[in-house]
């Protein structure tokens, strides 16, 4: 390798470890781009590669993937957690160009100092992703994101990639699409970690749900027991729910040794945590709290985010 080109490189990735989002942007142009310079990058960050959790949303096009990932990051930054997200758009069969919206509808988050979102064409790659995604997700691990968003172009059921990367996928679909259940039972269907039925303030959202769950009792053993949540993006109802299922899931699958990831409660935990939850009014999470009941790992979540002390006595 070219000795000013290693020099370079080193630059860059110093700064991007000292967090400068200036320099993760160009970090980021560099690895998309590839070239010898990206590719010294590339090797400079692949060290950090599995530092941060991954959030995979995909799903067909018009089902409110930005505007859900806009009101996750929300609800991550009220418990004080930095987001970084990289939004792929898909690029203009005619002219190669793409839009780059998704950044545009997520805008105001982009004021916060601890949120980084970064918009990227498909250029023709398929599988929701860009070809450099895998790249770019390390350059943001490097930065010390530690829960990092990959939102998938929206093109319909070949978006299976992302759970390649991704430690949690969220499959999106939403009332009145036509025939969206054909457009993701095919292919990506298969691999959400949780279904997510946005606008469910809209008509034909209980049905949408229910067609969904009549799906996964089609599987076998642990493929059946994927959650489908109702969320309205717009609104805010059932967000906190989905955020707790998302815990949930990170926590059962992260990505590091087999000891980092928490001791499974007991089994009769869930029952004790729940009685002393509160009302709510808020459907989504009714129904989040009546699961927790006989899941006692979901009962463990809720309870530390509640921030609870309590223990079970004689547990």
């Amino acid at each position: 390798m070219d000795d000013g080109i290693a020099r370079r490189a080193d630059r860059i990735a110093e700064a991007v470890r000292r967090g400068e989002p200036a320099a993760l942007g160009r970090a980021l142009s560099l690895v998309e781009g590839g070239g010898a310079l990206g590719n010294a990058l590339s090797a400079r960050f692949r060290d950090s590669a599995g530092s941060a959790r991954l959030v995979g949303v995909t799903g067909p096009p018009g089902s409110g993937k930005s505007t859900l990932v806009d009101a996750l990051i929300g609800e991550w930054r009220s418990r004080d957690k930095r987001v970084a997200v990289l939004a792929v758009d898909p690029v203009s069969p005619r002219t190669g160009g793409a839009v780059l919206g998704d950044r545009t509808r997520m805008g105001e988050r982009s004021l916060d100092d601890d949120v980084f979102i970064r918009s990227v064409s498909a250029r023709g790659h398929l599988g929701g992703l860009c070809a450099a995604a895998r790249g770019m997700v390390t350059a943001m691990e490097a930065a010390g994101w530690d829960l990092i968003v990959l939102e998938t172009v929206g093109a319909g059921q070949s978006e299976t990639e992302v759970a390649e990367i991704a430690d949690c996928t969220l499959v999106v679909s939403a009332p009145g699409l036509g025939d969206e259940l054909q457009a993701i039972k095919a292919g990506i269907l298969e691999i959400g970690n949780i279904l997510v039925v946005n606008k469910c303030d809209r008509p034909g959202a209980g049905e949408t749900a229910r067609d969904l769950s009549a799906m996964l009792k089609l599987r076998q053993g642990e493929a059946a027991q994927v959650p489908v949540v109702q969320v309205s993006a717009t609104t805010g109802e059932g967000i906190g729910a989905l955020a707790a299922e998302i815990d949930i899931r990170l926590a059962a699958m992260r990505r590091g040794p087999p000891d980092t990831v928490p001791a499974r409660p007991s089994p009769d935990f869930g029952g004790y945590v729940c009685a002393g939850l509160p009302d709510t009014e808020d459907p989504a999470l009714a129904a989040l709290f009546r699961r927790a009941a006989s899941d006692p790992e979901l009962a463990q979540r809720l309870l530390e985010l509640a921030g609870s002390q309590k223990k079970p006595s004689g547990r």
